[in-house]
């Protein structure tokens, strides 16, 4: 069951979404409220679920990870064991940002992170061909990203 969200927690999350270390004392003074009135509206929502952690954006560029891969994997072995095998063993490799289970041509769709085009290939050489269950591969090299706070609705109209 989802909350049903006003105005103000509307402009509440738009605000933690482009800056999730705004405090309420910060957000308060931008939308004209007490910090404690903020405070208790935050806490209501995290407590419904609609707020559901705070995430730091590490610059992996920063770290030398310059570059980033977005990689489909179409698993040639059907069947659970094969997914959990996989997905067991495909969360061990470090370079592995993100593993999402899609529906679509591939099975997964993985975010990697590596040094440079080299170092890449050397991932996926040694450490994805190797994973349990692996059929078809494609790779897509991340040129640039935006990132966008996502649809937080209005009223009853649907998204943003």
């Amino acid at each position: 069951m989802s909350m049903a969200l006003d105005d103000t927690d509307r402009a509440i999350l738009r605000l933690m979404a482009g800056d999730a270390t705004l405090g309420a004392a910060a957000i308060g003074r931008q939308l004209g409220m007490t910090q404690s009135a903020i405070w208790r509206r935050i806490r209501r929502l995290g407590d419904s679920g609609v707020l559901c952690g705070r995430r730091i954006v590490v610059d992996h560029a920063a770290l030398g990870f310059g570059v980033t891969v977005f990689l489909g994997i179409k698993l040639a072995a059907r069947g659970r064991p094969g997914l959990e095998d996989f997905e067991r063993a495909v969360t061990a490799i470090p370079e592995v940002q993100t593993v999402q289970h899609v529906l679509g041509q591939f099975d997964y769709r993985l975010r990697i992170v590596a040094r440079d085009i080299a170092d890449f290939e050397r991932i996926l050489r040694r450490r994805i061909m190797t994973l349990p269950g692996i059929g078809q591969v494609e790779a897509n090299v991340m040129l640039s990203e935006e990132r966008l706070p996502g649809p937080i609705g209005q009223g009853g109209r649907g998204a943003d």
